[in-house]
C-alpha cells in the first residue's frame, strides 16, 4: 500500500499533538489536549492537589468563617462574645479585607460580613450591604 496515503500519513504523524498526561497521542480536534477523560482528570487533580493545599486551606476556612459569621449575625448587626465564635471553628487568623473608619476603628471582614473588637471578648458583628448590590 503505497502511494499519497502513506504520505499524508506521515505527515500526520510528524506534526501530531501528544496527551499532555500520557503523552499518547491525540486524534481528532485540533484543540485537543487529553487523549481520554481519565487523562484529564489525573492531570487536573495533580495540578489541584499538593501545591494548591495551602491555598485551598485558607478558602475552606474563609468559607468556614463567612458561614458561621453569617449565621451568627441573621439580623445584620450583633454583639457576640468571642468564645461562642471559636467553639464553632471561627478563625480569627484569616480575613479578606479590613476597613479603618475615620476614627480608627478597624472592621476585619469576610467577604460582605464583619467583626469590629470590643471589650470583655465581645465582637459586633456586621454586613457590609455594599459588597451585596454589586
Amino acid at each position: 500500500m503505497n502511494g499519497p496515503f502513506l504520505q499524508d500519513l506521515n505527515f500526520y504523524t510528524m506534526s501530531e499533538k501528544l496527551c499532555l498526561e500520557c503523552g499518547d497521542p491525540l486524534l481528532g480536534r485540533a484543540d485537543k489536549k487529553f487523549c481520554s477523560d481519565q487523562c484529564r482528570n489525573t492531570f487536573n487533580n495533580r495540578m489541584n492537589s499538593d501545591s494548591t493545599n495551602l491555598v485551598r486551606n485558607i478558602n475552606n476556612q474563609l468559607r468556614k468563617n463567612h458561614r458561621i459569621l453569617t449565621e451568627l449575625n441573621p439580623e445584620g448587626k450583633t454583639k457576640i462574645h468571642k468564645d461562642k465564635l471559636l467553639a464553632k471553628g471561627f478563625s480569627f487568623k484569616y480575613n479578606t479585607h479590613s476597613y479603618t473608619t475615620q476614627k480608627g476603628t478597624t472592621y476585619f471582614f469576610t467577604y460582605d460580613q464583619g467583626y469590629l473588637s470590643m471589650e470583655d471578648g465581645f465582637y459586633f458583628l456586621v454586613v457590609d450591604k455594599r459588597l451585596l448590590d454589586k
